[in-house]
C-alpha cells in the first residue's frame, strides 16, 4: 500500500496510489499520522476505506504529490552502509554506522526543481532509502526496531561535494534548500521488505547507480537500534540509509549535475522521484 501526501490546490491531504490515481483519505475517521501508520489495525481500516471509496479516485496526474514529511524533526544519515560505495572508495568496511545531520529544511517535493547553488561546482546525486520513524524510539532493540517505522520512502541525498571536502565534514554540503528530494510515496512497513529492494538513479535518462538494499552493512534493525542508543527518535524523523556505488564524485572524471538535467531516483516497490536541475537566480 503507497500512502501519498498531496495537493489539488487546497491543503495537503493523504491518500494511497492505486496504479495511475490516487484514492482521498480524507473520509477516515482517523487523521492520518506517522503513528497511525505502526498499527496494523489502522492499516486494515484504511484497506477497507479505499476499497470503499475506490469510485473517488482521482486520476494521479492531476495531483501534485508532495514530500511524505514535509519538516523532519531531524534527518539521519548514514555513510558508506553499502559494500559497493566502499568498494569504489577504497575504503574498508566500517565497525559501526558513520552518522551525519542534514537539515530538515533541505527537504523538496517530487517533481521541484533541485537550485544549484551559484558557489557550487561538485553538486552529486545519492539515492537513498529513507526510514520514516513513526513511534517514539529510544533504546530499541534490533528484534524490536520495525515496530517503530512509519514507512519507507526515496530521498536524493543531494550533495555540495565542494563545500563537503573544504569543510571536511558533511552538514553544509548536504544541507543547502532543496537537497533532499523525498517521495514520491510512503509504503508502510507492513507491506515492505528494506533488506532486498533495488535502487537506481539516472541522470538524463542515463543510469548512473544500481544496487540493492542486500548490500547495506547496517540493516534498517540494526540502524535503529545504534541511533536510538544515542538520540532519541521521534514521528517524523527520518534516517536516509545511505547510497550505493556510483556517484559521480567518484567517476573518472567526475560525472556532476548541472542546471538544465534532470535526476531520477528509484526505489522498488515505493517509485521514482523526479527533480530538475535548475540554476541559483536569487
Amino acid at each position: 500500500m503507497q500512502f501519498v501526501r498531496y495537493t489539488t490546490g487546497g491543503s495537503p491531504q493523504w491518500g494511497v496510489r492505486r496504479d495511475e490515481a490516487i484514492v482521498p483519505l480524507a473520509g477516515l475517521r482517523e487523521e492520518v499520522t506517522y503513528q497511525q501508520l505502526t498499527d496494523p489495525g489502522f492499516l486494515r481500516v484504511v484497506e477497507d476505506a479505499v476499497e470503499a471509496a475506490s469510485e473517488d479516485a482521482i486520476p494521479a496526474a492531476e495531483a501534485s504529490v508532495l514530500a511524505p514529511v514535509p519538516r523532519p524533526g531531524k534527518i539521519v544519515c548514514v555513510g558508506l552502509n553499502y559494500h559497493d560505495h566502499a568498494e569504489e572508495q577504497d575504503e574498508d568496511v566500517p565497525e559501526r554506522p558513520l552518522l551525519f545531520g542534514k537539515a530538515g529544511t533541505a527537504v523538496t517535493n517530487p517533481t521541484d526543481p533541485i537550485v544549484h547553488p551559484a558557489e557550487l561546482e561538485e553538486v552529486d546525486y545519492e539515492v537513498e532509502l529513507g526510514v520514516v520513524v513513526g513511534r517514539t524510539a529510544k533504546d530499541v532493540s534490533a528484534a524490536n526496531a520495525r515496530e517503530y517505522v512509519a514507512g519507507y520512502t526515496a530521498i536524493n541525498d543531494v550533495s555540495g561535494r565542494d563545500a563537503q571536502f573544504a569543510d571536511e565534514q558533511f552538514f553544509r554540503g548536504k544541507s543547502y534548500d532543496t537537497f533532499a528530494p523525498m517521495g514520491p510515496t510512503l509504503v508502510p512497513d507492513h507491506f515492505f521488505d528494506p533488506s532486498s529492494v533495488e535502487v537506481l538513479c539516472r541522470v538524463n535518462g542515463e543510469q548512473k547507480q544500481a544496487s540493492n538494499t542486500a548490500e547495506f552493512i547496517f540493516g534498517v534493525e540494526e540502524l535503529i537500534e545504534y541511533i536510538s542508543g544515542i538520540t532519541t527518535l521521534r514521528p517524523g524523523d527520518v534516517i536516509s540509509t545511505g547510497t550505493p556505488g556510483g556517484v559521480g564524485i567518484f567517476r573518472e572524471p567526475p560525472e556532476l549535475l548541472e542546471p538544465g538535467d534532470t535526476v531520477e531516483v528509484e526505489i522498488e516497490g515505493i517509485g521514482t522521484l523526479r527533480n530538475p536541475v535548475v540554476e541559483d537566480t536569487s
